[in-house]
């Protein structure tokens, strides 16, 4: 069985639909995916009638930007009741952040004489409920200011770069505690994918199990070897889940095919018994995994 639990649509920053998503999961031989789009549920009913097309299991998720001790975390949630009062509210002050950000993004490229016009980066964007850099780094390139996203986030988006604005995100425990309470379970993305090896280490992971974090992924294209393998030993350590997926984004991220890490089946197993037994204990009407 291949299972692929971390990937994005149009629906945030990805260059598929969710329809063309799925399709293009079940092209690539997978019996499993979950849609994780940043902050958003939007794409979710499309991926779901897409599943039942092709006859692929769909887990439905997002992946939220959240902050804890001062360092940026993107934190997987599954399953979630995504009508659940404090994570709607949770979510539209992100994407309240995001949507502010851009504005002062394009100032920045204005001051370098990039002249970008924020109806240009809605275009691109093209109704996505989580605008953000990606749609801006879209934007440059049909301007020709640079050749792809990665140049434009290398040279102008990232952090200490000309046009970096920063934004909210939600307190990382805070935000483990709203996913609960919408029954869902949650999973750190990446975690030493973004900010160098070592952080969050096995002392901070043990302080998020206690607030009720399930899960790690493991097997994700930014960690080597030796990452994997740390992250897999603090993992048994701490009983949790270890995940492995793409992140795939379509034509957005390149080296991320769909299926190039993929997580292994009794650790997806333990990933759906959680989600049940949390989805059961917030008497909220949290989603089911879509079988074919």
């Amino acid at each position: 069985m291949r299972i692929d639990l971390h990937t994005h649509s149009r629906a945030s920053d990805g260059t598929d639909t969710p329809r063309d998503l799925v399709r293009a999961a079940a092209a690539a031989d997978l019996d499993v995916m979950a849609i994780t789009d940043h902050d958003t549920a939007s794409g979710w009913d499309e991926a779901a009638a897409a599943a039942a097309e092709v006859g692929i299991q769909l887990v439905r998720g997002m992946e939220i930007s959240t902050r804890h001790q001062g360092v940026g975390v993107h934190l997987l949630a599954y399953l979630p009741d995504p009508t659940h009062p404090g994570l709607v509210a949770a979510l539209d002050k992100i994407l309240a952040g995001r949507s502010s950000r851009v504005p002062a993004m394009l100032d920045k490229l204005r001051e370098i004489d990039i002249d970008l016009d924020l109806a240009d980066v809605r275009r691109v964007a093209d109704g996505t409920a989580a605008t953000g850099r990606p749609h801006v780094a879209d934007a440059l390139v049909e301007l020709g200011a640079v050749a792809d996203r990665g140049e434009a986030f290398r040279t102008l988006l990232n952090p200490g770069k000309p046009a970096y604005v920063d934004r909210y995100a939600a307190p990382l425990v805070d935000m483990i505690g709203s996913v609960t309470a919408a029954g869902g379970v949650t999973v750190i993305a990446h975690p030493w994918g973004r900010h160098g090896s070592g952080e969050p280490g096995e002392e901070t992971l043990a302080g998020l199990v206690e607030v009720g974090l399930v899960g790690i992924e493991v097997d994700h294209q930014d960690h080597d070897a030796e990452d994997r393998a740390r992250l897999r030993a603090i993992g048994r350590n701490l009983g949790l889940v270890m995940t492995g997926s793409s992140d795939h984004h379509g034509l957005g991220k390149i080296d991320h095919d769909l299926g190039c890490n993929t997580t292994e089946p009794e650790q997806y197993e333990r990933l759906l018994d959680l989600a049940a037994a949390t989805a059961a204990r917030s008497g909220r009407d949290a989603p089911e995994v879509l079988r074919p």
